[in-house]
């Protein structure tokens, strides 16, 4: 364990998520491949995708960063919802005036998209900085000089739920597996205070055993939790058994 925390430093220099030339690709090539699992509320998001001209995986991928398709989930910034759309700057923006519409999930996907397309209309189609203002407001987001650090990285994170949705990437679930997201069970490993540093736990590991199945993501309290991704418990006793090659072992496990 020791080793990986002083890896971590390490790593947590380096550039990591998604850059720019990904979300392009992604733009100009892959905005039409279907999702690969049916996630929760996906009428609600193929109706969004259609009425927003937003591409339907990457509604998905911001929900998935966002809440976990949690309907109920509230940030420490005051976001709620599927979509977390914050209350009442943002929604009161999108015509909603009463907190309790954004735990309607198809309420919070429409409008979770509206913003999104304004954000897209903004920055001229650039879903890099789309994301950025997305995350961190379109006044502090401007296409003439470097974007905030987190910012920059909430682009990359989002980037890692999408290729989650599109089925690729190492924390896909594997073929042969129920397409249903809803099959997914979840266990939490660590939590750090800074996206980075979660990131980069997650590629440590992943490095080492490359068939562990990870994903980070952000809480309500502004921290960031690495879960392990299983079906089944026998997936999980081979998972375990990869941590503990790795060098971690989980508190109390």
């Amino acid at each position: 364990m020791r080793a990986i925390v002083f890896l971590l430093a390490v790593l947590a220099a380096g550039e990591l998520g998604a850059t720019q030339a990904a979300w392009n690709q992604y733009r100009d090539a892959e905005t039409g491949l279907a999702p690969a699992l049916d996630f929760p509320h996906l009428t609600c998001f193929r109706s969004a995708a259609v009425s927003y001209d937003v591409p339907l995986t990457l509604l998905l991928a911001v929900a998935r960063g966002e809440s976990d398709f949690d309907v109920r989930a509230r940030s420490h910034a005051n976001a709620h919802g599927l979509m977390q759309i914050l209350w009442p700057a943002t929604a009161n923006e999108l015509g909603i005036h009463r907190l309790s519409q954004l735990y309607e999930p198809c309420i919070n996907i429409d409008a979770g998209a509206r913003y999104l397309r304004k954000m897209l209309d903004r920055y001229n189609g650039n879903i890099h900085l789309a994301l950025a203002a997305y995350n961190y407001g379109p006044n502090r987001i401007s296409a003439s000089r470097k974007i905030p650090n987190g910012a920059a990285w909430y682009s990359g994170y989002i980037h890692r739920h999408l290729d989650y949705v599109l089925g690729r990437g190492p924390s896909a679930l594997p073929a042969g597996k129920p397409r249903n997201y809803d099959i997914e069970t979840k266990m939490a490993l660590i939590t750090f205070a800074a996206p980075y540093r979660a990131q980069a736990f997650v590629d440590l590991l992943q490095q080492s055993q490359p068939a562990l199945r990870l994903e980070w993501f952000r809480q309500e309290a502004g921290r960031f939790r690495v879960m392990l991704l299983y079906s089944g418990r026998a997936d999980l006793q081979r998972s375990q058994a990869m941590l503990r090659k790795a060098g971690f072992r989980k508190k109390g496990g």
